[in-house]
C-alpha cells in the first residue's frame, strides 16, 4: 500500500517528504493508521548518524494511531483498536522473560539497524529499498508496519494523538524514577537536563514523594516550567555552579540524581552532587564511543551509578499506568508537548533543536 513518509536522504539533512510503498504485514506484525508521533532528541541524534543507523531511513519512534490489519499470529490486538508504539524488544530471551525487555540482547538490532533481523525493509520507494524498522516502527509516517510486541493498547476514547510520546521520551524519564531509582517518600532529588525526559522525571518525583526536587538547565522557560510541575529549587548552570549549590541546599548532596544531557561533565557533576550512598540514572544517549570520568575514591563510599534504558519498563504495564496518572491529574505531561503538521516537520525540528521553544513536538498525520 501507498504512504506518505519523512525521510532522512543525508547525515544531518532535512526531512524529506516522499510517497513510499509498504508491504503488507509479515507473521507478528501489524499495520498501523498513524495519528500522530512525537518526535525525540535520538531521532535527531540517528539523523546526524551518533548511531550507524544506514540512511536513507524513516525515523519515528513515538507513534500512536489505529490498527488496520494484523499478520498471522497476533492475538493481543485487533483492527480497529487504538496503540501507542513502543520500543522493540525479542520477548524470548531471558530478560524479556524477567520484565526486563529495556534490556534485551537484541535491542541494538532491533530499534537501530533499520531492518528486520532477517535483512528486509517493509519500505521502498520507486522500487528502492528504504531503511525502516526504527524501534521496531519508523512512525514518521501516515502507516506503520510494525510488530505486535511493538503496541500497547490503549482505551477506545483515549486522545490518540497525545499519547505517541509515551512511547519513548515520557516514558524514559518518568520509568528513570517510578521503575528504576524508586525514591522513597520525602527523599531528595536533582535533576539535570529539563527537556522532556527531565521534565516527565520531575512530574514523576513528584507524584514519587520527592520533597526536595532540584531542576537544572541553562533555559530560564525551562525551569520556570519544571518549578510547574513539581521543582521545589531550580538552578540555572549558566549561572550558578550547580554541584555546588545542590551540595549546600542539601547539606551534603542529594539521594539520587538524574542526567538527560549525554554531557560527560555534567553526568560527572551528576554523580557528585549527592551524598555517600547516593544514586544516580544517566539516561542521555551519547554518541557511541563516549567517555566519561569518575574520582575513584568518591565512588567508593557507597555512591552508586546506573544506566537506563526507556525507563525500565515493561511498556504494556507502565504506559497505561502514566495515562491513568494523567488522568488523575498527577502526570500533566500534555503541558510539554506542542503539535505541528506532518508536512511542518522540519519546522518541528527547529523549534526542538534550535530555538528551544517546543519541548515535545508531536507531528498530526
Amino acid at each position: 500500500m501507498e504512504a506518505l513518509a519523512a525521510i532522512i536522504e543525508k547525515q544531518g539533512g532535512d526531512f524529506v517528504l516522499d510517497n513510499v510503498s509498504l508491504e503488507e504485514p509479515r507473521d507478528g506484525e501489524v499495520l498501523v493508521k498513524v495519528a500522530a508521533a512525537g518526535m525525540c532528541h535520538t531521532d535527531l541524534t540517528v539523523r546526524d548518524q551518533f548511531y550507524p543507523t544506514p540512511l536513507p531511513v524513516v525515523l519515528g519512534h513515538e507513534g500512536s494511531g489505529v490498527i488496520e490489519k494484523v499478520g498471522r499470529g497476533v492475538t493481543t490486538v485487533k483492527p480497529g483498536d487504538k496503540v501507542v508504539l513502543s520500543f522493540s524488544y525479542c520477548g524470548t530471551c531471558p530478560s524479556c522473560l524477567k520484565g526486563h525487555q529495556a534490556y534485551c540482547p537484541s535491542l541494538f538490532p532491533l530499534n537501530f539497524m533499520g531492518r528486520r533481523l532477517d535483512g528486509s525493509t517493509p519500505i521502498t520507494r520507486n522500487g528502492e529499498e528504504v531503511n525502516a524498522c526504527f524501534f521496531g516502527q519508523s512512525s514518521f509516517a501516515t502507516y506503520s508496519i510494525t510488530t505486535e510486541n511493538n503496541c500497547v493498547k490503549v482505551a477506545d476514547d483515549a486522545q490518540i494523538e497525545l499519547l505517541g510520546p509515551l512511547g519513548c521520551g515520557i516514558q524514559t524519564g518518568a520509568g528513570a524514577i517510578l521503575n528504576a531509582l524508586q525514591p522513597d517518600p520525602g527523599s531528595t532529588i536533582a535533576i539535570f537536563g529539563v527537556g522532556s525526559v527531565g521534565l516527565s522525571a520531575v512530574m514523576a518525583a513528584k507524584a514519587s514523594g520527592c520533597l526536595t526536587i532540584i531542576a537544572v538547565d541553562r533555559n530560564p522557560a525551562r525551569l520556570e516550567l519544571a518549578r510547574e510541575l513539581g521543582a521545589t529549587d531550580v538552578i540555572d548552570a549558566s549561572q550558578t555552579d550547580a554541584q555546588e549549590a545542590i551540595v549546600g541546599m542539601t547539606g551534603g548532596g542529594v539521594d539520587f540524581a538524574m542526567d538527560t544531557t549525554a554531557i560527560p561533565s555534567v553526568l560527572r557533576s551528576a554523580v557528585e552532587s549527592t551524598h555517600n550512598v547516593g544514586e544516580t540514572a544517566v539516561v542521555g544517549g551519547a554518541k557511541l564511543g563516549t567517555e566519561f570520568s569518575l574520582d575513584m575514591n568518591n565512588m567508593l563510599f557507597g555512591r552508586k551509578l546506573r544506566g537506563v534504558i526507556e525507563g525500565s519498563s515493561t511498556p504494556q504495564v507502565f504506559i497505561p499506568q502514566l495515562i491513568a496518572m494523567q488522568k488523575a491529574g498527577q502526570f500533566p505531561f500534555e503541558k510539554l508537548c506542542t503539535y505541528y503538521d506532518f508536512d511542518q516537520i522540519n519546522e518541528a525540528v527547529e523549534d526542538t533543536e534550535k530555538n528551544g521553544t517546543a519541548i515535545k513536538a508531536i507531528l498530526k498525520m
